[in-house]
């Protein structure tokens, strides 16, 4: 009986390790079917966020491309604004040069004609003198009346000093056209220290001392440098540019200081001008004001940038002229800045304009 109860215990226990056996195979079935799921819902996921990253990073740099692109758009434009200025304000500086030299020529070349006729008309009065010491009452009042002892002598200072009126008009006038250079589109071998006395001829002004401003040196150290192949009004352009600059910075610094301080140490521009490795010329224009605060040195080239109020800068000037050096010419334009003690700008070009190689 006992050998019966077992055996049915046994198969019982049997049916029932197959049966758990089953829902253990189910089990494991279901398990590995659910791992399978999750995998590829794991996998489909990734891909997902692989995707949308990519997407992400995409749209991070079309947008990142459109920003450049309007950038660009405006710079170009503030610089096809900037260089359709130069263009008319050349184009105007031409002409008011050329309408000037009409009538200054026609002045200066009389001035000889008028200056041998009064000598003339002097000594036939010196003759009268001497042959007639004793002219009647009404000739010896007009003569002191009109003073005419000083009349003799200030005559000839009159006349000299139109003429040296006339030669100055003639210089300002000749740099102003040779400023604009408009016959001058292509690159030509051109004397880039005439450039640089031009655009000072007409800076001039802002040099001399004023009531509200100390006067300002001018230090030219030229080297002996050959013709340069250049554009060259925008040339000019990029001295007016950094002349300009320096001229500002030195008013508000001499502002800050005080009169003995400026006696001290007075307020100048050097420009120096030198070959390098008988391929470059290379322009130095430094001045010794205040220098440019470090913190905004990086953004000098940057277009629309600009430390000046509202008004009297664009932020374009270093801009375009970076561009006219690295892009017209193939060159270089760097600055060194050391606060209190001024800024240089240095200019490198090639002579040559076929000479392309940055040194």
């Amino acid at each position: 009986m006992d050998n019966q109860d077992n055996s049915i215990q046994i198969q019982e226990l049997e049916k029932t390790t197959r049966i758990l056996r089953k829902k253990r195979e189910r089990c494991e079935t279901e398990r590995r079917h659910l791992e399978s799921q999750i995998a590829t819902k794991e996998f489909l996921l990734k891909k997902i966020i692989c995707e949308l990253e990519e997407s992400q990073t995409d749209l991070q740099r079309r947008s990142q491309e459109l920003e450049n692109t309007l950038n660009t758009l405006h710079t170009m434009q503030a610089q096809m604004i900037q260089s359709e200025k130069m263009s008319a304000l050349g184009q105007m500086v031409a002409g008011i040069a050329h309408e000037i030299n009409n009538p200054v020529s026609f002045i200066y070349g009389n001035l000889s004609h008028i200056s041998q006729y009064t000598h003339d008309l002097l000594r036939l009065v010196e003759l009268y003198h001497c042959y007639y010491p004793n002219p009647p009452a009404e000739i010896q009042i007009e003569r002191k009346t009109i003073d005419l002892e000083f009349l003799e002598k200030d005559a000839i200072m009159v006349l000299n000093s139109m003429n040296i009126g006339t030669e100055r008009i003639r210089d300002i006038v000749l740099s102003l056209r040779n400023f604009s250079r408009l016959d001058e589109s292509e690159f030509k071998a051109v004397d880039v220290h005439e450039g640089i006395d031009n655009t000072l001829m007409i800076l001039q002004h802002r040099f001399k001392a004023t009531d509200k401003s100390p006067e300002i040196q001018i230090i030219r150290d030229y080297g002996n440098l050959s013709n340069v192949e250049c554009y060259a009004g925008q040339l000019n352009q990029v001295f007016m540019n950094i002349l300009v600059n320096a001229l500002d910075a030195l008013e508000e610094f001499n502002t800050k200081r005080t009169s003995q301080e400026i006696e001290l140490n007075p307020s100048r521009i050097t420009i120096h001008t030198s070959i390098v490795d008988l391929q470059w010329v290379k322009i130095a224009i430094a001045d010794n004001g205040s220098g440019i605060p470090e913190s905004i040195q990086k953004q000098i080239f940057n277009p629309f940038f600009t430390t000046k109020s509202v008004g009297k800068g664009t932020g374009m000037g270093m801009a375009i002229s970076y561009q006219i050096i690295t892009e017209k010419h193939g060159g270089k334009l760097d600055f060194f800045s050391t606060s209190g003690k001024g800024t240089e700008f240095v200019v490198q070009i090639p002579i040559q304009q076929q000479v392309l190689e940055v040194i």
